[in-house]
């Protein structure tokens, strides 16, 4: 299996724990009754847990620009150490973005964000290339 699709593997597997972690702390906030309910009331989770939920949403998003990159290196069969590097380096710094946004980092937390994104474009351009 290329580097590239284990690391979007990897991201999945980042991607549930993330969603484990922010589906536990917004359920303590807003409750089983509301949570467990229709919802008819909109209410947003505040601090640690409106933090872990609106990391989710980042993830879901940045998924969804590394799921192309991964797609465009491996079936343009264009996979290479670099582009390999690069999927390791959008995994790692999503596993860094989380407590970094949890614990309030902003400036640190922009720059993990940004390395992940370059990695990401770094992978596409690579395999135009």
């Amino acid at each position: 299996m290329p580097v590239e699709v284990q690391m979007l593997g990897w991201a999945g597997v980042i991607l549930m724990v993330q969603f484990a972690a922010m589906a536990v702390a917004v359920n303590l906030q807003l409750g089983p009754a509301y949570t467990g309910g229709p919802r008819d009331e909109r209410r947003e989770p505040t601090g640690a847990a409106g933090r872990l939920h609106r990391a989710f949403n980042n993830m879901i998003e940045a998924l969804v620009f590394f799921t192309l990159a991964v797609v465009v290196v491996t079936l343009g069969e264009a996979s290479t150490r670099a582009t390999e590097i690069a999927a390791m380096v959008f995994v790692a710094a999503r596993v860094l973005y989380v407590p970094a946004y949890v614990v309030a980092i902003g400036l640190l937390r922009s720059a993990i964000w940004g390395v992940g994104f370059f990695a990401t474009a770094y992978m596409i351009v690579q395999a135009l290339l």
